[in-house]
């Protein structure tokens, strides 16, 4: 569940990353040496191939320091990879409109 509170995630990118890759070969890789709440490979559209870089959203700062030191410059699947902390940061945050907006619905209503 969710606190009221809101918690900061560390967003992590990786590049360098063979055309192949899939989510659980990341996952095995970088749980080793920190937490991770969620990993997005950057695919191509039309050919569902690995871009060449994903990025992480990783639970602590302590875990996301872990994860740089330890996997940038390493090679993996043959290829060295970069592992940065990413400029952006991301949030998990409650459910909560943001300036008391309404949310609306995509779908127009119905006129009766």
């Amino acid at each position: 569940m969710f606190s009221q509170t809101t918690e900061l995630m560390v967003k992590i990118f990786i590049g360098g990353l063979p055309d192949n890759i899939q989510e659980m070969d990341l996952a095995i890789l970088v749980s080793l040496h920190g937490r991770v709440e969620t990993i997005k490979i950057v695919r191509d559209r039309a050919t569902g191939k690995c871009k060449g870089y994903a990025f992480l959203e990783i639970y602590s700062l302590q875990d996301a320091k872990n994860i740089v030191s330890t996997l940038n410059g390493e090679t993996f699947k043959g290829n060295v990879i970069t592992v940065k902390v990413s400029e952006e940061q991301s949030t998990v945050k409650t459910a909560k409109p943001k300036n008391n907006q309404v949310f609306k619905s995509k779908r127009p209503r119905l006129q009766r």
